[in-house]
């Protein structure tokens, strides 16, 4: 298929620093996929505030991305702008807030995300009175599950649909139940709904054991890079964190501690990062840190751009889907 226009635009005019390496990394992101590579892509920051599912839904339904791991406030903050959509509110001037001004949109129920805040009756509460019956009903039939997991019977159960403010083709989080994509959530616990399964938790309501937790996403998450990487996987890093530095351990992880020496490392790397290089700072490490850690090799593709991901990921997307 011949590339779009954006693709065309991008090919012409991004020829230098930055925007050079925008291309190369996308260019070699569709080398991974021709040569029949899976792909993880890990999202970090508020990714799914800035309403990225919009382009990265379609990359799920094209079959681009094989595997996300993702933060536990991003997982759920797709889910929330799926139905509180028209209750967030822009503040443009958000460099301006004063420490009141601050206080009052907390009194309004409203958790700023930078420009964006996020409306918690609307959106949390939404959503908790449903997922607490899935938790429970889990529980009570002896049935553990993984946080996304829960979620994704939470959209495919159809029971929101009457509060869905976006098209539904918006949302990466419905893509990727629909295709039930493997995913890993590390971390999870420190997310809004993290901290209201903790609250159930602490009030007897839930046992904790109904969760699978981060460790057995690890273990997962190792038999299906065993089961996945005869062509090669590759890992695409938005932004730094958990989301990334934890998928991308199970390499060093099978080759060192399971001693499987076959193990092959991560056949392409690429990081969208706003962190600049500084002392002891891991997402703000060149990517040629990887190898001493044994998670790249030294012929792996390596790419780091170093800009706004909400810039930059919609750009290296519509390059893959030929727009």
């Amino acid at each position: 298929m011949s590339k779009g226009q954006i693709s065309q635009f991008i090919e012409k005019y991004y020829l230098h620093f930055n925007a050079a390496a925008l291309v190369d990394a996308a260019k070699d992101y569709e080398k991974q996929l021709e040569n029949g590579s899976k792909m993880l892509v890990s999202l970090a920051g508020a990714m799914s505030t800035a309403e990225l599912g919009k382009i990265f839904a379609e990359m799920i339904r094209q079959d681009k991305v094989h595997i996300i791991s993702c933060t536990g406030a991003n997982l759920e903050e797709d889910v929330m702008n799926l139905v509180a959509h028209s209750h967030y509110k822009r503040v443009p001037n958000y460099r301006d807030l004063t420490p009141q001004e601050e206080w009052e949109l907390l009194e309004k129920g409203l958790n700023r995300v930078t420009d964006t805040c996020i409306p918690e009756e609307e959106a949390f509460r939404r959503i908790q009175e449903h997922i607490f019956k899935i938790w429970k009903d889990a529980e009570e039939k002896g049935e553990r599950y993984f946080p996304h997991e829960f979620l994704h019977k939470l959209l495919l159960s159809g029971v929101m649909e009457e509060h869905y403010e976006i098209d539904i083709k918006d949302s990466w989080m419905y893509a990727a139940a629909e295709k039930n994509l493997p995913m890993v959530v590390p971390g999870w616990e420190d997310s809004t709904l993290g901290n209201i399964f903790a609250s159930y938790v602490l009030k007897g309501e839930l046992k904790a054991s109904t969760m699978k937790s981060g460790i057995e996403y690890m273990t997962f998450l190792a038999d299906w890079y065993t089961e996945n990487s005869q062509n090669g996987i590759g890992f695409f890093q938005i932004g730094g964190g958990i989301a990334g530095d934890f998928p991308i351990c199970v390499v060093p992880m099978l080759y060192q501690d399971m001693e499987r020496t076959d193990t092959p490392f991560w056949s392409y790397f690429c990081q969208i990062s706003d962190s600049t290089t500084s002392y002891g700072s891991y997402s703000g490490a060149v990517p040629n840190e990887k190898i001493t850690w044994g998670k790249l090799d030294i012929n792996t593709p390596k790419h780091i751009i170093e800009s706004d991901a909400t810039i930059v990921a919609p750009l290296v997307f519509a390059y893959l889907l030929d727009m």
